[in-house]
């Protein structure tokens, strides 16, 4: 009887060991996490010049993007070095965030009602609108020019429902042809496989050279704000907190014009 009644207690006690173990998890916030995990593990493009961007002479990222994450890293942490960048592209970056693999999204992220079912987005830090690039040899100068050819656009984004919209409106039938990244767009357009790369226009400024040209037309608006898990409220306060001392001291406008952004 007395290593019955000696058993029962064990039990009860163990019981209690796991019902305070259960309550201290469930009272760890995402900012708790990120704290104890020691860095904030940011999603961010690779080949986007001016917003991330892994600069091949360097080997380390760089644009405004990163600039944000850094500073986000520094008023968690106290040091802008306390960050990991994790390459991401427009198909892969809402579920890297969604299975815990990055804490935030800073990668072009555009801000839809849609998206907002699925994340929560900070306050806005770059307004854009989609464009379209081609090759100055094609003597495409429109969009109506576009009847019939083949426009190319990254998988997973927001921009072929815009340029086919755009179509609509224009008159023209266009066919989009998706591709994996923003450099392998260039490459196609670059090898006559597509007449024209669209994307967000500040990100085909970082593509300009002396063989191609964005034509005059430039459709909708693209808010990118930073992506959040769904319900992160500590990590969101944060994320604004920063994005508006950013904006607040003139520090998000002088990195504008640092990578180019400013247009």
């Amino acid at each position: 009887m007395k290593f019955f009644h000696s058993s029962v207690k064990s039990f009860i006690m163990a019981a209690l060991m796991l019902a305070t173990v259960g309550t201290v998890s469930a009272k760890q916030t995402g900012l708790d996490q990120i704290k104890r995990a020691g860095t904030l593990t940011v999603g961010v493009k690779d080949d986007v010049p001016g917003f991330g961007y892994l600069n091949p002479q360097t080997k380390e990222y760089e644009g405004l993007e990163i600039d944000i994450a850094k500073a986000i890293a520094k008023k968690i942490f106290g040091s802008e070095s306390k960050v990991t960048f994790v390459p991401v592209n427009a198909k892969n970056r809402g579920p890297f965030l969604n299975q815990d693999r990055v804490d935030l999204v800073i990668a072009t992220f555009t801000v839809t009602e849609e998206r907002k079912q699925n994340y929560d987005f900070s306050d806005i830090y770059y307004t854009d609108s989609v464009g379209l690039m081609v090759k100055k040899s094609s003597g495409i100068t429109s969009f109506r020019n576009l009847e019939n050819k083949k426009i190319g656009v990254t998988q997973g984004s927001m921009t072929t429902t815009t340029i086919k919209n755009a179509a609509i409106k224009e008159g023209v039938f266009v066919n989009c042809v998706n591709y994996p990244s923003n450099q392998t767009l260039k490459d196609a357009l670059d090898h006559n496989e597509i007449d024209a790369f669209c994307i967000d226009a500040s990100i085909l400024h970082g593509y300009v050279d002396d063989s191609v040209t964005i034509l005059p037309e430039h459709y909708d608006e693209m808010m990118y704000a930073v992506a959040i898990k769904k319900d992160n409220t500590t990590v969101t306060k944060v994320v604004n907190e920063v994005i508006r001392d950013l904006v607040k001291s003139g520090e998000l406008d002088k990195i504008l014009a640092k990578y180019g952004l400013k247009f």
